[in-house]
């Protein structure tokens, strides 16, 4: 009967076409394996990656390795068990949670430190952390809390405004009070795509979509032409780099030309692990935004493609998850937690292949930052938890 109650509550959300039976499926051990083996294979890139600068700056070659490798054994055990507790016990404090990464974004701004130019830490003790991360992992928790509670009202227009609302707050809060715009574009998209899920007349929301898109395409044309020639944009730099990465090498661009050089001298089957040349100080970041470039480096094209293949293997999972969950609740939590992982691996690689402008983005699981790792545990740990409850 319980069952039948949540297929119907389903069928009154959902547009009409979805399969909506529920599988009876067990803890999802694949998945477990997908994020201990990204896990590991993260941190031997790293420490090929990261050997020669962390000797040089801090005197020891396992200065990055030893710090990621123990908040991500950490996070395992965390997650072995925090999947054990059913997912309905966190939601009661998805808002809460919601309003407290809005003040440390607030925070930010004021006693935030500034790395890179760029004030998006903030250092309690010798600790550092970036509330932008934990931003994310509230919307995952907070926006399918509102759609379900919302029910049948999501057909019409307040209630599907009101998530667009409350995704869109913290994605402003992001970019205005940490100026991170890559993380307030990840946090819009998430937004966007779980009400267009549960959102019925697909249509209507497209054509929506398409006159806003038109509105702020227009105004950023309108910015871009009364700027004109001023580099002094920082946005507009970031632009300029991308698409002329060799005349811009004293603003970005240097560092674009570098992961390039890296990817195209690995050929096939790379230089060979801990071969690369790029790391040993000509690549910038090489360990974080741009170790994927030293990937291609010393494993080649083969090594990227077994990356790329364990990354869809595991967004496959959370699919298979996301399907099979007990209520819209766990669906939509899980499916918030795939398009996390998608946007943040596809817009990493773009970036590295310069398919589009420097946004600042991690790879998820393999680069170095340890919020980045505990929050993305923190997910895999609420997404095995609902695969838990689809067997019951």
């Amino acid at each position: 009967m319980a069952a039948n109650r949540k297929t119907s509550h389903l069928r009154e959300v959902l547009p009409s076409g979805i399969d909506l039976r529920v599988r009876r499926d067990t803890y999802d051990y694949n998945l477990l394996a997908a994020v201990i083996l990204l896990t590991c294979f993260g941190l031997v890139m790293l420490y090929s990656t990261s050997a020669y600068e962390a000797q040089m700056n801090h005197g020891s070659d396992m200065f990055y390795f030893k710090k990621q490798a123990i908040i991500s054994l950490a996070c395992i055990i965390i997650v072995v068990i925090g999947s054990q507790v059913d997912y309905h016990l966190y939601t009661p404090f998805a808002l809460l949670f919601y309003f407290f990464s809005l003040g440390m974004l607030v925070a930010t701004r004021f006693i935030g430190r500034e790395v890179n130019g760029a004030k998006r830490w903030i250092y309690i003790g010798g600790v550092s952390f970036q509330p932008a991360e934990m931003a994310k992992l509230a919307i995952i928790l907070l926006l399918p809390v509102i759609i379900v509670k919302m029910g049948k009202n999501m057909r019409g227009v307040m209630a599907p405004g009101i998530v667009l609302g409350v995704g869109g707050i913290c994605a402003a809060f992001t970019y205005i009070f940490t100026e991170n715009l890559s993380t307030g574009l990840i946090i819009a998209a998430i937004t966007y795509i779980l009400v267009f899920i549960v959102y019925p007349d697909t249509r209507k929301y497209l054509l929506v979509t398409a006159i806003i898109a038109a509105v702020f395409g227009l105004g950023i044309m309108a910015v871009l032409m009364k700027v004109g020639a001023d580099t002094s944009s920082f946005r507009l730099r970031r632009i300029l780099v991308w698409l002329h990465p060799e005349d811009y090498s004293d603003e970005g661009g240097y560092q674009v030309m570098q992961g390039l050089y890296a990817i195209g001298s690995g050929g096939f089957f790379g230089k060979g692990l801990g071969n690369s040349t790029q790391k040993l100080g000509a690549l910038p970041e090489a360990h974080n935004d741009m170790i994927f470039s030293i990937i291609c480096e010393e494993l080649g094209l083969f090594g990227a493609l077994l990356v790329v293949m364990l990354f869809v293997f595991l967004l496959s999972r959370l699919y298979v998850i996301a399907r099979s969950a007990p209520d819209l609740l766990g669906s939509l939590i899980v499916t918030g937690i795939f398009i996390h992982i998608a946007l943040q691996v596809v817009l990493n690689i773009a970036v590295v292949i310069n398919m589009i402008p420097t946004t600042g983005i991690t790879l998820p699981f393999v680069s170095y930052g340890g919020t980045s790792i505990l929050f993305l545990m923190l997910e895999m740990m609420v997404a095995l938890s609902v695969s838990r409850q689809a067997g019951r």
